[in-house]
This record gives structure tokens, sequence and C-alpha cells, in this order.
């Protein structure tokens, strides 16, 4: 069975309250090895990081972009604090999620730049690569991490061609997950094949970007069925349509996005090791 790395899902999230062990075991199950938790904010920082020690996972530490409108100016100072307390622990990979949201209404993007940017200079001070949140914000991320050099993920890529070499040239690897199962997503499903096989990662971004087979619409919404709920299990499968979609074995894809994801997120190979 080949072994995949979920590089990005929401285990907290309260769509998995008190069914974490059960989740994660079906993603063992399934062949996920390894998955990396982030933080969206302070208030979850301890939650993800106990949840991967349990787990035996990875997780990340940051204030994501949605969440600077809740988030107090001293938030950056207790991101700090907390990757400087943890800086020893090999299961803490990366500092995000981070990022900027041009996509949903009423967030001060100067707010959001501003965390943006701090975050990527204590992920530089903390020698950590970042997970990026990029919605409709590409060249901005871009402009920054053009100044601010590091590493990671862009994590849900959902850019141009131009945008997506753009990060490659900057030592990023991009994350596809659950939208390349959709026969409608033509522009993502083209980057996916298209794309050097050298800058894919996998991931779920759990519970949310559920594949087609889980998927509600809006009209079976409105006749009461729930969305249906994204988990790292379904990781194998979405990655196999990938495959297909690029014409290799799902053993080959599971080989190459985990050397990706070390490379993206070095502290993973450790805990592959382990």
């Amino acid at each position: 069975m080949p072994s995949w790395i979920d590089t990005h899902c929401h285990l907290d999230a309260a769509e998995f309250a008190g069914e974490n062990a059960a989740v994660r075991a079906r993603a063992t199950a399934a062949g996920v090895a390894l998955c990396v938790i982030p933080a969206v904010g302070v208030p979850n920082f301890d939650a993800v990081r106990v949840l991967a020690h349990e787990g035996g996972d990875a997780y990340a530490l940051g204030i994501h972009p949605l969440c600077t409108g809740s988030a107090a100016d001293g938030d950056l100072a207790l991101l700090d604090a907390a990757l400087t307390a943890h800086r020893a622990d090999p299961r803490l990979v990366a500092v995000g999620e981070i990022g900027l949201d041009y996509f949903v209404p009423g967030l001060d993007p100067a707010r959001q730049e501003h965390f943006y940017r701090e975050q990527l200079l204590l992920a530089r001070k903390h020698a950590l690569p970042v997970l990026l949140h990029v919605r409709r914000s590409a060249d901005k991320l871009l402009k920054h991490l053009r100044r601010i050099r590091v590493a990671g993920i862009a994590h849900a890529f959902n850019g141009s061609d131009q945008q997506a070499h753009e990060f490659i040239k900057l030592g990023f690897k991009l994350g596809f997950g659950g939208t390349v199962t959709f026969d409608s997503a033509l522009q993502i499903r083209r980057l996916a094949t298209e794309l050097p096989l050298s800058a894919l990662v996998m991931e779920t971004d759990s519970p949310d970007i559920p594949p087609h087979w889980i998927y509600r619409t809006a009209g079976e919404r409105q006749a009461g069925l729930p969305q249906g709920r994204n988990e790292p299990g379904e990781l194998p499968r979405i990655a196999t349509v990938l495959a297909e979609l690029r014409g290799m074995e799902p053993q080959e894809l599971a080989t190459v996005t985990t050397r990706n994801a070390v490379q993206a997120l070095p502290r993973l190979a450790a805990l592959l090791a382990a």
C-alpha cells in the first residue's frame, strides 16, 4: 500500500470533536503515514500540538488571515513565545497557517498584510518553513516572499501558471487536494497535471474541500443533506485521481510527493524514520 503525507488538515476542527482518534485511525488504515495540523490562532496552539503528539503527527503554529480581525496585537508576541518554547519539539515543523485572503469580505487588508509580514519574519527568525493560505492573493504573497526569504508550501493552490512558477522559483511546493477530483475544475486540474512533479504535495484541508464523492451541491443542502466532511483518510483516493490525470501509478505519486513534502518541511524526515 502506498504511504502518503497529508500536508494540511485541521484535525482540531469542531467537525471532528470527539472523533479525532477514529478519524486518525481511518487515515492510518488508508495509508496516511503523517498529517500536518496547522493552527489558525493563539487559542488553538495547544490543541494542534496535543493532537500531533497523540496521533504521531506534525503541527504548525500561526495566525490565519481569516483570524486576524479577532486576533490581538499581542498575539504575534505570543506566537514568538510559543515557537521559542517548543523549538526543540520535532513535531513542530512550520509556521502556519498564515497568508492573505482577498476573497472573504469584511477583512482589513492592511491588518492581514501586517500579520503576514510579521509571521514571515518569525519564520525566518526560528528557521522554519511556512504553510501559506493563498486566496486571490498570490501576487501580494509573492511580493513579501521576495523580501523575506522563507520556503514552505502554498496550500490549496489555485493561482495562475505564472504565479505557480514564481512560488516554485522561491522554493515552495504547491498543495493539491479534493478540488482535482472535480471534472469542472479545469484550471486546477491542468496545473496539477502540467506542473513539474517535483513541485507537488498532497493535502486534504480537512474538514474542508471535500472530493466530489463527498461534496453536496447547493440543491442537496437545501433539501436537508449536510455538506460532506472531508478527512485525511480520503487522501489516497484523491491522490489516485491525480495519478490517473498524470498517467502514473499511485505508488510513484506517493513516493514523489512524500519526498517533496520532506523537502518543504524538513523536520518530517525524522518523524517518518521514527
